[in-house]
């Protein structure tokens, strides 16, 4: 890439590299440290909700937002926020003053957040990367996340077991600030031409939504599929690890497990193309599904951490797979509000599975709850490939080697 991009995007991956690092360690620390304040599995689905629901409710403004003000700066406000409500979860935590509303209503200041910056955030690389080098850093950015996947989780289990959750996200939050901070010398300007608009906009990002089928087939797929998972394994997980053999310090290292079937198949992605992103990322993505049905069949910490193992090479296919679909098929100045969409659509029920999984665990076992979930998971996954234009979705350059170097 050229050499103004080269080092524009170093310094946006020491930011991404920084904060990952503090986002493998939160769904661990913030899981248990809800259980420490209430063991209720509606008190964790309350928590993740108040989180999900107004990031849902914010994704679009989110999405214009980063078009109109510059992808960099609304990632650095969106970053300060997020480092100062985990903070306050933390201090809360550590002082043994921490209620249930307490870490609702923070959660859902994290979740203002994350609405405005994730259509930035998702939107950045192309803008810093040339197109035919997009496999390369999307696969130096998944390496990452997969390796720091190994360590955060067992480390938050480890650091809940011995001084408690409050100084894994005490860690969470400092990362946020740090990322803000290494995010200074990225400059993205805003969108250039004609501005319209906020109901313009959305309309004009909507239009192309719909009228871009592998995209809304995709979207109302992963529509059902968040809200499984998030009100499955997320929510149920923890809570059936910490009343099995399992225990915290199994679920992390399940977690990690998962950490390193990802980073493994993304050490892969270095040397192969993939040229059929969404048929190979949905196959692997019905993987994903497994954990939820060894933990209602089987569950014990070998069989879940090789489960776990299983799911992070499909989820990490996918994942590369989703991220070229958009990169590549989307136009840049469409990016922002297409990813908005997408995300808006993909976490839009995933509050009805944080709330409801836990009175249908306590009226069916969380067993029971958690095989359906599994079994409707692989399921969608599969039926998502029925129409072509996902299964036939090429990509835009077809490299038949990808460089071994992303500068």
């Amino acid at each position: 890439m050229a050499p103004l991009r080269a080092h524009t995007f170093r310094w946006f991956f020491a930011s991404r590299s920084v904060n990952l690092l503090g986002n493998t360690m939160a769904p661990v620390a913030l899981a248990f440290g809800v259980l420490e304040v209430s063991d209720s599995p509606t008190a964790l689905g309350a928590v993740l909700a108040a989180h999900m629901i107004p990031m849902v409710a914010l994704l679009l403004l989110g999405g214009v937002l980063a078009d109109r003000l510059g992808r960099g700066r609304v990632i650095q406000v969106s970053n300060v926020v997020s480092g100062v409500s985990r903070g306050s979860m933390a201090v809360l935590l550590l002082t043994g003053t921490a209620q249930l509303w307490h870490l609702v209503a923070l959660a859902a200041v994290a979740g203002v957040a994350a609405a405005l910056g994730m259509p930035a955030l998702n939107g950045i690389v192309p803008a810093l990367v040339p197109r035919e080098r997009l496999q390369e850093a999307n696969v130096l950015l998944s390496f990452t996340r997969a390796g720091l996947m190994v360590v955060g989780p067992s480390l938050s289990a480890g650091l809940v077991v011995t001084v408690g959750a409050g100084w894994a996200l005490l860690i969470d939050a400092a990362t946020w600030l740090v990322a803000a901070l290494l995010l200074l010398p990225v400059r993205i300007p805003p969108r250039t031409g004609p501005q319209h608009t906020l109901i313009v906009e959305l309309r004009e990002g909507w239009d192309f939504f719909r009228g871009t089928t592998w995209l809304w087939v995709g979207v109302s797929a992963f529509a059902v599929l968040n809200a499984l998972h998030e009100g499955g394994l997320t929510l149920l997980g923890p809570v059936q690890a910490s009343r099995t053999s399992i225990g915290e310090e199994g679920w992390g290292l399940a977690l990690s497990a998962q950490a390193v079937g990802a980073l493994l198949v993304t050490i892969a992605f270095m040397r192969w193309s993939m040229r059929r992103p969404l048929l190979l990322g949905m196959l692997g993505n019905a993987l994903f599904g497994v954990p939820m049905l060894v933990l209602a069949l089987w569950p014990q910490t070998t069989p879940l951490v090789i489960a776990c193992f299983v799911s992070g090479i499909g989820v990490q296919v996918f994942s590369l797979g989703w991220a070229l679909a958009m990169q590549e098929n989307v136009p840049d100045e469409m990016l922002p509000r297409a990813y908005s969409y997408d995300q808006l659509g993909s976490f839009a029920v995933i509050p009805l599975g944080q709330l409801a999984m836990g009175p249908l665990a306590l009226r069916f076992g969380i067993a029971d709850v958690l095989l359906v979930a599994g079994l409707a998971y692989v399921a969608i996954c599969l039926l998502t490939l029925v129409p072509a234009s996902v299964r036939r979705l090429a990509r835009a350059t077809e490299p038949d080697l990808i460089p071994s170097r992303a500068g």
